[in-house]
């Protein structure tokens, strides 16, 4: 068997041509963000780019994605029952009252997600996907866990399935608690100390076919941690390999910043013209003629407003003339710029205090309109084994309950799936509205169930209706209540207009007149 070292090694010529490109996209957008293998620990100096164009295009797509995908307030997924088990398993009438409990199991789900910090880490993953194209994401107990491209391989099948995923990070030995290897000798005499106090951890991730599960480890000099074996569902991995562009063929992705490579390289080049032009010509020197009267330490020496003795026509400056290429240089950055930001969507920034839902849906259709397939790659790579993976961890700790997978699914409703609750309310107002209009309001009472529509209005906005809306004995007892207060209310006026007559009259009729306080007597309220 393999090491994992190795095997890193190994894999790791694969990505080298995929992790150069990654580098110098980082260091024309974001310099901190991938670094060579050999200086991922850290790197005190980093190349800073000429311009920030890059920085502001990378991290506002990433926030405008970031709101696309997992929308505050709002759930980027909904449970629904399939439509094959109504009738079969489940009685139709029940589907709003479903959608209800649903509802609560959803909210439940997203505070689950709010109160983690599992958006700061998708927010970093992908801005990594947008400079490198590539991003790995573990999904811990303890939350969501990041590696760049330099820290991880992968290996993926002919139909780009991930089979083999290989990190590689440093741990304090310290604290996994084993001791330093020995140490060897240096040419000098001395010794060489790498490794002393940190250790290089190797993950190693492989697909199980005959048991249909995930199965990792983690090694570290060539020997299985103790403790570090786990194992997981095939469709609930824990370990997420997200790409942003795919070609065919290859293991790893391609980012949006290596499709504007040139642009920026352009606007580096020109930004860098700009800043050292501008810098020789805003400086000032002053000539002197060698036959002058004018003596150049008497001018050097003079301050502001000093008297000196000299002619003007001694003393000229040196000018840059220049000014016609400055403006031909800012003139193509300025192009350069405006079309990167137009590539980026930097161009509409949102000035509202909060976030609407209309805005989420014109971002999500904004960034689908700009960015092709984008959604659909990570619908299938990150939202949907996220989801997953998150139900399952609720549902183990028995914070959820567990939902029958024959029975109920849950679907993303992010992107360019966005079908969600909210345009659902949008439909199904807008076709109770159509039928008012068309019908009548007559028709609207005549075919529409009331306490139907105001379920389903309820489910589709994510509302908990408990002590909001009446159920249907409450509406039953209502009904009978305001009947009794009918009946009564006759029987009082049926029997002011009987006392009226000369029939009610005690003196002619005592008898009609004793039944008369009886019956008064019985439709009285009790006190």
């Amino acid at each position: 068997m393999m090491k994992a070292k190795e095997r890193y090694s190994q894999l790791s010529s694969n990505r080298t041509q995929f992790l150069d490109i990654a580098v110098e996209c980082s260091e024309l957008t974001l310099p901190y963000l991938v670094r060579k293998d050999d200086s991922y620990k850290g790197k005190k100096i980093l190349s800073q780019p000429f311009q920030s164009v890059g920085a502001k295009a990378v991290v506002t797509l990433a926030a405008k994605l970031m709101l696309a995908i997992l929308p505050p307030q709002t759930a980027f997924f909904k449970l629904q029952v399939r439509d094959d088990k109504l009738g079969e398993t489940l009685d139709p009438t029940m589907r709003s009252e479903l959608d209800l409990s649903f509802s609560k199991i959803e909210r439940l789900i997203m505070d689950y997600i709010a109160a983690s910090s599992d958006r700061v880490v998708v927010h970093q993953a992908l801005k990594h996907l947008i400079v490198s194209g590539n991003a790995l994401i573990f999904m811990g107990k303890d939350g969501l866990k990041h590696y760049p491209l330099n820290r991880y391989v992968v290996n993926r099948d002919g139909n780009g399935n991930v089979i083999e995923i290989v990190t590689k990070e440093l741990v304090s030995r310290k604290v996994l608690g084993i001791a330093p290897p020995p140490q060897t000798p240096q040419s000098d005499g001395g010794y060489d100390g790498t490794g002393e106090d940190d250790a290089e951890v190797y993950t190693c991730v492989k697909m199980d076919e005959s048991s249909g599960s995930w199965r990792w480890y983690q090694e570290v000099d060539g020997m299985i941690l103790e403790g570090s074996q786990s194992t997981a569902p095939k469709n609930a991995s824990p370990w997420l390999v997200l790409r942003f562009n795919t070609v065919d063929g290859e293991d790893y992705g391609r980012g949006r910043v290596e499709e504007f490579i040139g642009d920026l390289r352009s606007l580096d080049g020109l930004s860098q013209a700009l800043v050292e032009g501008a810098s020789v010509a805003s400086k000032v020197i002053f000539l002197v003629s060698p036959s002058a009267t004018t003596k150049p330490g008497t001018l050097a020496k003079a301050g502001n407003g000093a008297i000196v003795q000299g002619r003007p026509e001694d003393v000229g400056v040196v000018q840059v003339g220049k000014t016609a290429d400055f403006s031909t240089a800012a003139n193509l950055a300025a192009t350069i710029e405006r079309r990167l930001l137009e590539a980026f969507l930097v161009m509409n920034v949102r000035n509202a205090e909060r976030v609407t839902a209309e805005e989420v849906r014109l971002t999500q259709l904004e960034l689908e309109q700009s960015l092709g397939g984008l959604f659909s790659l990570l619908t299938v790579e990150f939202l949907v084994p996220y989801l997953n993976r998150t139900l399952l961890i609720l549902q183990r700790s028995n914070q959820i309950p567990r939902l029958p997978k024959d029975v109920v699914r849950p679907k993303i409703v992010a992107g360019i799936n966005s079908l969600g609750r909210g345009q659902d309310n949008e439909a199904l107002t807008r076709f109770i509205g159509t039928i008012a209009q068309t019908l009548g309001p007559e028709a609207l009472m005549k075919y529409i169930d009331p306490s139907e529509a105001i379920k389903r209005l309820a489910a589709a906005q994510g509302i908990d209706v408990l002590n909001l809306v009446k159920s249907a004995e409450q509406l039953q007892q209502d009904h009978s209540k305001m009947q009794q207060q009918v009946t009564q209310q006759e029987l009082v006026k049926q029997t002011g207009q009987l006392a009226g007559t000369p029939l009610m009259d005690p003196s002619k009729n005592p008898q009609l007149a004793e039944q008369a306080q009886q019956v008064l007597q019985n439709i009285a309220p009790p006190q």
